[in-house]
């Protein structure tokens, strides 16, 4: 029976994922009509034709399916979704990530309540598993900051030996984005390109942090824009926060060294009731099932799911150290 329903489930998922992607394949003809249009328009010398191009150029897509991309246009959230995306360095859009939580809680759920028949932990279950998706993005973000905090300091020394050399700060902003790597290239020659388009300096450095909002970058700009408006050496000035930045990534890795105990035992704690629950249920089901067929058993499920929640948030605030 429950290789029936199992069956049933997946292929509804696949029917509808066929549907989506037709739905979708529909939005990528309109978007290969509007492209054409766009060729035609720019060949185009009329001036009201031009303004329409820019309007229509300025619409993003936020997902291929047509009714979802516009309910995320309406919404308030998709922008900083879409930000975090572009922060995590990841090609998705937010109609897919939203998809993907869905189809994982919905996935979760099901297989937990038809092994179990409790609702209530088929829909925490569901939740914990549609979040995965989130977690993936922000480990992503994460990652590409801790690289981007990394590489700031030599972008740095690059700047200080251009501006030394006699460039001023756009040349020393467009040297680094022509010979830094990944990910600091990319930031750097998007905050030069704004500038170059008229932008004001310091909107296109605030801009910057914006996209790259960790506390190194805010140091180099809040240095830069403070020089701008009171005089001095920015050389120097750049020279003394490379230090500064090279000493914080320093001390961020001693304390992680010390706080590793911490962080070992906050995730055996974690996941040690879980892998064991799971274990125990391989050697003997139906002296497990009791947890979850009986009141007091889900009671205690319960029980113990927010106790190892807040034992693990203080374990997290414990450890994690601001530098």
């Amino acid at each position: 029976m429950l290789t029936i329903i199992f069956v049933v489930f997946v292929a509804v998922f696949i029917i509808t994922v066929l549907i989506m992607t037709a739905l979708g394949a529909g939005a990528s003809q309109d978007e290969k009509k509007t492209l054409a249009f766009l060729d035609s328009a720019l060949a185009t010398a009329a001036p009201g034709v031009r303004d329409e191009v820019v309007d229509i150029r300025r619409q993003e897509l936020l997902s291929s399916i047509p009714w979802l991309n516009r309910w995320l246009i309406k919404a308030d959230f998709a922008p900083q979704l879409r930000l975090i995306l572009y922060q995590a360095n990841l090609k998705w859009t937010v109609g897919g990530l939203l998809l993907m939580a869905v189809g994982c809680a919905m996935f979760v759920a099901f297989a937990v309540y038809a092994r179990t028949s409790a609702v209530i932990l088929a829909m925490f279950l569901g939740c914990a598993g549609g979040s995965l998706p989130f977690v993936y993005v922000f480990y992503k973000r994460r990652k590409r900051f801790d690289l981007f905090e990394q590489k700031l300091p030599d972008a740095l020394d690059l700047m200080v030996g251009a501006l030394r050399a006699g460039h001023s700060l756009i040349s020393g902003i467009s040297i680094v984005a022509r010979e830094a790597t990944d990910p600091i290239d990319r930031e750097f020659r998007m905050c030069f390109d704004e500038q170059n388009f008229g932008a004001e300096l310091r909107t296109a450095m605030l801009n910057m942090v914006n996209r790259v909002p960790i506390q190194d970058m805010r140091i180099f700009v809040t240095a830069v824009l403070i020089q701008k408006e009171s005089g001095g050496n920015l050389a120097e000035v750049l020279e003394k926060v490379a230090h500064i930045i090279r000493e914080r990534f320093r001390l961020k890795r001693q304390i992680r060294v010390h706080t590793a105990q911490g962080r070992i035992t906050g995730w055996v704690l974690s996941f040690l009731p879980v892998v064991l629950g799971l274990g125990l249920y391989l050697v003997d089901a139906r002296h497990v099932s009791l947890l979850w067929e009986r009141p007091v058993g889900v009671t205690m499920l319960y029980t113990a799911g927010v106790m190892t929640c807040i034992g693990a948030l203080i374990i997290r605030k414990i450890i994690n150290i601001r530098v």
